[in-house]
């Protein structure tokens, strides 16, 4: 089965944001994925609605945005109006959960909620029939390059089950040190989108290591 593909345009070269949204764009690839960082949540900072406010000026492409700041409620309406077309928020985020997506759906866009390598998958239970998808970070969010914890499977695989079982229209994405033999053990264990930068824009070609997570 194919996994869908969001290219994280935090590893992209900024100078030539352009040309690297062409090129995703002639890929196939499914989405472009925005890591939003406050200096708060995780240490490090990375770009603002400005820049996908540009983006999406830009491209049709589905914009799928990852908010990993402090109090995301705050900030949902402005995200929505730059346009996302997904809004993920952390769990472990200090905005009241429940309240937050249900601001998402509301805005009219699909709402994800994601958890950190650290928290286990039982606490997304009690929202899992409110959201669109389940961000599963395979790594410490906060920067780009690192290792994928190969000790997520089991997560992923608890994540996977659980949704099948209670026939839940949720997808699985998975986010962190993602590349051609980690991407394929991410879904074989129950990964439907995967999320990847560094892999995709140090590659080569960006066409082929789409291809490459997408199984064709």
């Amino acid at each position: 089965m194919k996994n869908q593909v969001s290219v994280s345009i935090l590893s992209a070269d900024f100078l030539e944001l352009k040309t690297e949204i062409d090129k995703i764009e002639k890929s196939n690839a499914d989405m472009l994925h925005f890591d939003v960082m406050d200096g708060v949540f995780v240490p490090n900072i990375s770009f603002g609605f400005p820049i996908l406010e540009t983006v999406n000026k830009y491209t049709d492409m589905h914009l799928d945005v990852h908010l990993m700041i402090i109090n995301p409620v705050d900030y949902i309406e402005q995200c929505v109006r730059c346009g996302a077309d997904t809004v993920t928020i952390h769990l472990e985020c200090d905005s009241d959960i429940a309240q937050t997506i249900k601001m998402i759906k509301k805005s009219g866009v699909k709402a994800g909620l994601s958890i950190k390598p650290s928290t286990p998958f039982e606490s997304v239970i009690p929202y899992l029939d409110k959201i669109d998808m389940l961000l599963i970070m395979t790594v410490e969010p906060g920067f780009g390059g690192q290792s994928f914890i190969s000790d997520m499977l089991n997560k992923i695989s608890s994540a996977k089950k659980y949704i099948d079982e209670h026939n839940l229209n949720v997808s699985i994405q998975v986010d962190g040190g993602i590349n051609e033999k980690t991407g394929k053990l991410a879904s074989d264990a129950g990964a439907d989108i995967l999320v990847a930068g560094s892999y995709i824009f140090k590659n080569g070609s960006v066409t082929e290591a789409v291809a490459s997570l997408a199984g064709q």
